[in-house]
Protein backbone atom coordinates (compact mmCIF):
# COMPACT_ATOMS: atom_id res chain seq x y z
CA UNK A 1 0.00 0.00 0.00
CA UNK A 2 1.33 3.44 -0.92
CA UNK A 3 0.34 6.77 0.53
CA UNK A 4 0.87 10.22 -0.85
CA UNK A 5 3.30 12.34 1.17
CA UNK A 6 1.82 15.39 2.84
CA UNK A 7 4.92 17.58 2.48
CA UNK A 8 7.92 17.81 0.17
CA UNK A 9 11.24 16.63 1.57
CA UNK A 10 14.32 17.20 -0.56
CA UNK A 11 17.83 16.13 0.35
CA UNK A 12 19.44 19.57 0.48
CA UNK A 13 22.90 19.12 2.02
CA UNK A 14 25.41 16.41 2.91
CA UNK A 15 27.95 17.37 5.60
CA UNK A 16 31.58 16.32 5.06
CA UNK A 17 34.41 16.24 7.58
CA UNK A 18 37.67 17.86 6.51
CA UNK A 19 40.92 18.65 8.30
CA UNK A 20 41.79 21.82 6.34
CA UNK A 21 38.86 23.98 5.27
CA UNK A 22 40.77 26.15 2.79
CA UNK A 23 42.39 23.11 1.16
CA UNK A 24 39.02 21.40 0.78
CA UNK A 25 37.42 24.57 -0.60
CA UNK A 26 40.20 24.95 -3.16
CA UNK A 27 39.79 21.33 -4.27
CA UNK A 28 36.05 21.58 -4.84
CA UNK A 29 36.36 24.93 -6.58
CA UNK A 30 38.87 23.29 -8.93
CA UNK A 31 36.10 20.91 -9.94
CA UNK A 32 34.11 23.91 -11.17
CA UNK A 33 31.48 23.49 -8.47
CA UNK A 34 29.55 26.54 -7.28
CA UNK A 35 30.46 28.23 -4.00
CA UNK A 36 27.24 29.22 -2.24
CA UNK A 37 28.49 30.48 1.12
CA UNK A 38 31.63 30.80 3.21
CA UNK A 39 30.71 32.19 6.60
CA UNK A 40 32.63 32.44 9.86
CA UNK A 41 31.35 33.23 13.35
CA UNK A 42 33.78 32.79 16.20
CA UNK A 43 35.00 29.19 16.20
CA UNK A 44 32.49 28.22 13.54
CA UNK A 45 33.09 28.25 9.79
CA UNK A 46 30.81 26.80 7.17
CA UNK A 47 31.41 26.45 3.43
CA UNK A 48 28.64 25.29 1.11
CA UNK A 49 29.52 24.00 -2.37
CA UNK A 50 27.14 22.64 -5.01
CA UNK A 51 28.09 20.26 -7.85
CA UNK A 52 27.10 21.48 -11.31
CA UNK A 53 23.34 21.26 -11.84
CA UNK A 54 22.86 19.37 -8.56
CA UNK A 55 19.91 19.89 -6.25
CA UNK A 56 22.00 18.77 -3.27
CA UNK A 57 25.00 20.65 -1.85
CA UNK A 58 27.85 19.72 0.46
CA UNK A 59 28.86 21.63 3.57
CA UNK A 60 32.18 21.40 5.39
CA UNK A 61 34.04 23.58 7.82
CA UNK A 62 34.66 23.59 11.55
CA UNK A 63 32.42 23.77 14.57
CA UNK A 64 29.90 21.18 13.34
CA UNK A 65 29.24 17.71 14.74
CA UNK A 66 30.51 15.39 12.05
CA UNK A 67 32.63 12.28 11.67
CA UNK A 68 36.32 11.72 11.26
CA UNK A 69 37.88 13.58 8.28
CA UNK A 70 37.75 11.35 5.24
CA UNK A 71 34.85 9.21 6.49
CA UNK A 72 32.32 10.42 3.93
CA UNK A 73 31.16 8.54 0.82
CA UNK A 74 28.94 10.32 -1.69
CA UNK A 75 27.62 9.46 -5.13
CA UNK A 76 27.29 11.63 -8.22
CA UNK A 77 24.92 10.56 -10.99
CA UNK A 78 26.32 11.27 -14.46
CA UNK A 79 24.85 10.63 -17.90
CA UNK A 80 28.21 9.91 -19.57
CA UNK A 81 30.85 8.48 -17.26
CA UNK A 82 33.65 8.80 -19.84
CA UNK A 83 32.93 12.51 -20.32
CA UNK A 84 32.77 12.99 -16.54
CA UNK A 85 36.14 11.26 -16.09
CA UNK A 86 37.69 13.34 -18.86
CA UNK A 87 36.48 16.54 -17.22
CA UNK A 88 37.93 15.51 -13.85
CA UNK A 89 41.25 14.58 -15.45
CA UNK A 90 41.39 17.96 -17.17
CA UNK A 91 40.99 19.59 -13.76
CA UNK A 92 43.91 17.63 -12.33
CA UNK A 93 41.86 15.11 -10.35
CA UNK A 94 43.10 11.54 -9.90
CA UNK A 95 40.01 9.61 -10.93
CA UNK A 96 39.87 5.83 -11.24
CA UNK A 97 39.27 3.82 -14.36
CA UNK A 98 35.67 2.77 -15.00
CA UNK A 99 34.63 -0.33 -13.04
CA UNK A 100 31.57 -2.37 -12.20
CA UNK A 101 30.58 -4.43 -9.16
CA UNK A 102 30.74 -8.23 -9.40
CA UNK A 103 27.67 -8.67 -7.20
CA UNK A 104 25.71 -5.59 -8.28
CA UNK A 105 25.94 -1.83 -7.64
CA UNK A 106 27.66 -0.81 -4.38
CA UNK A 107 27.94 -4.41 -3.17
CA UNK A 108 31.38 -4.78 -1.56
CA UNK A 109 30.54 -7.98 0.35
CA UNK A 110 32.26 -10.38 -2.04
CA UNK A 111 36.00 -10.82 -2.72
CA UNK A 112 37.32 -8.67 -5.57
CA UNK A 113 33.98 -6.88 -5.62
CA UNK A 114 35.07 -4.21 -8.10
CA UNK A 115 35.88 -5.46 -11.59
CA UNK A 116 37.61 -3.37 -14.28
CA UNK A 117 35.63 -1.96 -17.17
CA UNK A 118 32.04 -1.03 -17.82
CA UNK A 119 29.14 -3.24 -16.94
CA UNK A 120 29.34 -6.03 -19.58
CA UNK A 121 25.64 -5.68 -20.30
CA UNK A 122 25.81 -1.88 -20.61
CA UNK A 123 23.10 -1.37 -18.05
CA UNK A 124 22.18 1.98 -16.55
CA UNK A 125 23.22 2.24 -12.85
CA UNK A 126 25.95 -0.43 -13.20
CA UNK A 127 29.10 1.46 -14.32
CA UNK A 128 31.19 3.48 -11.87
CA UNK A 129 34.38 5.48 -11.32
CA UNK A 130 35.75 7.03 -8.14
CA UNK A 131 37.93 9.82 -6.77
CA UNK A 132 38.79 11.31 -3.38
CA UNK A 133 39.17 14.78 -1.95
CA UNK A 134 42.37 15.73 -0.05
CA UNK A 135 40.98 14.26 3.20
CA UNK A 136 40.03 10.95 1.63
CA UNK A 137 36.28 11.56 1.40
CA UNK A 138 35.18 9.22 -1.37
CA UNK A 139 33.12 10.19 -4.40
CA UNK A 140 31.54 7.65 -6.74
CA UNK A 141 30.45 8.49 -10.26
CA UNK A 142 27.51 6.33 -11.30
CA UNK A 143 26.41 6.35 -14.93
CA UNK A 144 22.64 6.65 -15.16
CA UNK A 145 21.44 6.86 -18.74
CA UNK A 146 17.84 5.84 -18.07
CA UNK A 147 16.08 5.75 -14.72
CA UNK A 148 14.02 2.76 -13.73
CA UNK A 149 10.24 3.19 -13.48
CA UNK A 150 9.21 4.78 -10.22
CA UNK A 151 12.64 6.35 -9.63
CA UNK A 152 11.50 9.90 -10.34
CA UNK A 153 9.01 12.03 -8.44
CA UNK A 154 6.06 13.34 -10.37
CA UNK A 155 6.27 17.11 -10.88
CA UNK A 156 4.33 18.94 -8.21
CA UNK A 157 3.24 21.62 -10.66
CA UNK A 158 4.52 25.08 -11.29
CA UNK A 159 5.18 27.24 -8.28
CA UNK A 160 4.86 30.97 -8.12
CA UNK A 161 8.16 32.73 -8.79
CA UNK A 162 9.82 34.79 -6.09
CA UNK A 163 9.22 38.21 -7.64
CA UNK A 164 11.99 39.89 -5.69
CA UNK A 165 14.58 37.26 -6.65
CA UNK A 166 13.45 37.34 -10.27
CA UNK A 167 13.69 41.14 -10.37
CA UNK A 168 17.20 40.99 -8.91
CA UNK A 169 18.29 38.41 -11.50
CA UNK A 170 16.83 40.49 -14.35
CA UNK A 171 18.66 43.56 -13.03
CA UNK A 172 21.91 41.59 -12.96
CA UNK A 173 21.24 40.36 -16.50
CA UNK A 174 20.63 43.90 -17.74
CA UNK A 175 23.91 45.11 -16.22
CA UNK A 176 25.97 42.38 -17.88
CA UNK A 177 24.13 42.78 -21.17
CA UNK A 178 24.98 46.49 -21.10
CA UNK A 179 28.69 45.68 -21.19
CA UNK A 180 28.15 43.28 -24.11
CA UNK A 181 25.98 45.77 -25.99
CA UNK A 182 28.72 48.44 -25.91
CA UNK A 183 31.13 46.28 -27.86
CA UNK A 184 28.86 44.37 -30.25
CA UNK A 185 26.62 45.25 -33.13
CA UNK A 186 22.85 45.37 -33.35
CA UNK A 187 21.09 42.29 -32.01
CA UNK A 188 17.93 41.21 -30.19
CA UNK A 189 18.48 41.67 -26.47
CA UNK A 190 16.08 38.85 -25.63
CA UNK A 191 18.37 36.27 -27.28
CA UNK A 192 21.28 37.35 -25.06
CA UNK A 193 19.01 37.51 -21.99
CA UNK A 194 17.66 33.99 -22.60
CA UNK A 195 21.14 32.49 -22.84
CA UNK A 196 22.39 34.36 -19.76
CA UNK A 197 19.37 33.46 -17.63
CA UNK A 198 19.55 29.82 -18.71
CA UNK A 199 23.20 29.62 -17.66
CA UNK A 200 22.53 31.28 -14.29
CA UNK A 201 19.61 28.96 -13.55
CA UNK A 202 21.85 25.97 -14.30
CA UNK A 203 24.43 26.98 -11.70
CA UNK A 204 26.86 29.26 -13.58
CA UNK A 205 28.17 32.41 -11.94
CA UNK A 206 27.62 35.86 -13.50
CA UNK A 207 30.92 35.88 -15.42
CA UNK A 208 30.42 32.31 -16.68
CA UNK A 209 26.87 33.18 -17.75
CA UNK A 210 28.12 36.27 -19.61
CA UNK A 211 30.68 34.16 -21.45
CA UNK A 212 28.00 31.58 -22.30
CA UNK A 213 25.69 34.27 -23.67
CA UNK A 214 28.52 35.72 -25.77
CA UNK A 215 29.36 32.29 -27.19
CA UNK A 216 25.70 31.73 -28.02
CA UNK A 217 25.43 35.04 -29.85
CA UNK A 218 28.72 34.48 -31.68
CA UNK A 219 27.87 30.94 -32.75
CA UNK A 220 24.19 31.28 -33.56
CA UNK A 221 23.80 34.86 -34.71
CA UNK A 222 27.40 35.83 -35.51
CA UNK A 223 26.94 39.28 -33.97
CA UNK A 224 29.92 41.39 -35.15
CA UNK A 225 32.08 43.62 -33.00
CA UNK A 226 31.45 47.31 -33.44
Amino acid sequence: MTTEPTIDMKLEVAVLSVSDVDRAKSFYQKLGWREDIDIANGDFRGVQITPHNSQTSIIFGKGTKSGKPGSGTLLLAVHDIDAARADLHARGVDVSEVFHYAAGPLNDTVPNSRLPGRDPEGRSYFSFASFEDPDGNSWLLQEITMRLPGREWKPAGAQAADVGALAELLHETEEHHGAYEKTHGEHHWWDWYASYLSARQNGSGPEEASAAAKRYMDEVFQVPLR
